[in-house]
């Protein structure tokens, strides 16, 4: 997915669709995601991780920080829908949907500037 990319060339933005994410399992989210990341791309997920994904993806991610290589990730997605998207059954069931946007990136890199229920605006830097 990520290719080598020469100095001041620019940023590189991986749009990664749910189809593809729904053929993986959980720890290959995570390795794609963070893969990417560390390559100093920009992931941009078409539907979130569970909960539990997004838990998973930190704690693999704090193993991973060393201050010579990488320094973390920054995570933004947009807030859970109101209930009124979710089916009786998952409310019933206390099942949160995944489908919200999320935007991953090199903590050295990306800032978020303004981030409400419809927008998520970030100021991505070259390192």
């Amino acid at each position: 997915m990520a290719e080598i990319k020469q100095p001041g060339e620019g940023v590189q933005i991986d749009l990664i669709s749910a189809k593809r994410m729904n053929g993986l399992a959980s720890m290959e989210k995570i390795r794609m995601i963070l893969d990417g990341v560390r390559d100093g791309n920009i992931v941009v997920l078409e539907e979130g991780l569970t909960p539990d994904e997004e838990s998973k993806l930190i704690e693999v991610t704090m193993t991973e920080i060393s201050p010579d290589e990488f320094n973390g990730i920054e995570i933004e997605t947009y807030p859970r829908s109101e209930a009124a998207d979710q089916s009786f059954l998952d409310r019933l069931m206390g099942r949160e949907s995944t489908k919200k946007l999320t935007v991953i990136g090199p903590a050295n890199q990306i800032e978020t500037l303004h981030k409400d229920e419809t927008l998520i605006s970030a100021l991505v830097s070259r390192k």
